[in-house]
C-alpha cells in the first residue's frame, strides 16, 4: 500500500475588511495569486468586519466539513492590536475540534521591500533614479509603539539599498504624516520625492496617504497581489504549519 500522504492545513487568510469594495477585491485578488503559487493548498478568506465571510463563519464551515488543522494568517503588516488582540480572541472562539496555528504577521520581510520598489517602477521610477530620489514610507499607523518601531526600522533598511533618503509616514495615530515627510525630503535637495504606500489594499487610510502625496513626484499603487506578498504569505504559512503550536494571545 502507499503511504497516505498527511493532510496539509487550511490556510485560512485574515483580513480587516472594508466599506471600500476595493479592499475586499484586491484581498480576493491576492488570495488568487497565493493559490496559484501552491496549488493544491486549501486557502479560505475571512473578515474581522464588513465584509463577509466572516473569520468564525469560515472557522464553522471547515469544522463541520471535518477539517481538522488550520494556519490562521494575519494580512497584517505589523504586529499591533489586531494580530496581538483581535484576531487572537477570534480564534479562541473558533470551534474547539479545530487545531489552529496563528501564523505571523507579514512584516519586516526582504519581500516586501522588493515589493515596493516593483510598485515604484510600476509607476514611472527606475533603478538609476534611486540614488536622487526621496521615498516617503507610508503606513496606515498605530498607537502601537512596536509597530510604529518597526515601520522606522525597515525605513532605515530601505535607505541602505541606494535610494537618497527614506522617511517613514503615517496616516493616522502617529506622526509625520505623508505631507511632512514630502516637504522634509524636498528640504533635504532630493531631485525627485516619491510615496510608497506600505498598506496591502485600498482604502480610507490609503486614500489619506495618496492625499498626502499631492506634493510628490511618484505615488506608487498598494502592495496588493504582487507576487511577493504572495509570497511572504506562505512562508509564513509554511513557518506556521511546523511551529509547535502556542497558546492564542501569548
Amino acid at each position: 500500500m502507499r503511504p497516505v500522504k498527511p493532510v496539509r492545513p487550511v490556510l485560512v487568510v485574515i483580513a480587516h475588511g472594508s466599506r471600500d469594495p476595493r479592499h475586499a477585491a484586491t484581498v480576493h485578488a491576492l488570495v488568487r495569486r497565493v493559490r496559484s503559487l501552491r496549488p493544491g493548498l486549501r486557502v479560505e478568506t475571512g473578515f474581522l468586519d464588513f465584509n463577509i465571510p466572516s473569520v468564525h463563519g469560515v472557522l464553522e464551515s471547515l469544522a463541520a466539513e471535518g477539517v481538522q488543522d488550520v494556519v490562521a494568517l494575519p494580512l497584517l503588516l505589523t504586529r499591533a492590536f489586531h494580530a496581538k488582540s483581535d484576531i487572537p480572541a477570534v480564534l479562541r472562539d473558533a470551534p474547539p475540534r479545530l487545531r489552529i496555528r496563528q501564523a505571523d504577521v507579514l512584516g519586516p520581510s526582504p519581500l516586501l521591500l522588493s515589493a515596493l520598489e516593483r510598485r515604484l517602477y510600476e509607476a514611472g521610477l527606475s533603478p538609476a533614479d534611486k540614488s536622487s530620489t526621496g521615498v516617503v514610507l507610508a503606513s496606515a499607523g498605530s498607537s502601537d509603539p512596536e509597530a510604529i518601531a518597526v515601520i522606522a526600522e525597515i525605513a532605515r533598511e530601505w535607505r541602505h539599498t541606494g535610494w537618497c533618503a527614506v522617511r517613514p509616514a503615517f496616516a493616522s495615530a502617529s506622526l509625520p504624516r505623508t505631507e511632512d515627510a514630502v516637504r522634509e525630503l524636498r528640504a533635504l535637495g532630493c531631485a525627485r520625492v516619491a510615496v510608497a504606500p506600505y498598506v496591502l489594499a485600498p482604502g480610507f487610510l490609503p486614500d489619506r496617504i495618496a492625499r498626502g502625496a499631492a506634493g510628490a513626484d511618484v505615488l506608487a499603487g498598494v502592495l496588493g497581489p504582487a507576487p511577493e506578498v504572495a509570497r511572504v504569505l506562505l512562508e509564513r504559512y509554511d513557518g506556521a504549519r511546523v511551529a509547535v503550536p502556542a497558546a492564542l494571545g501569548a
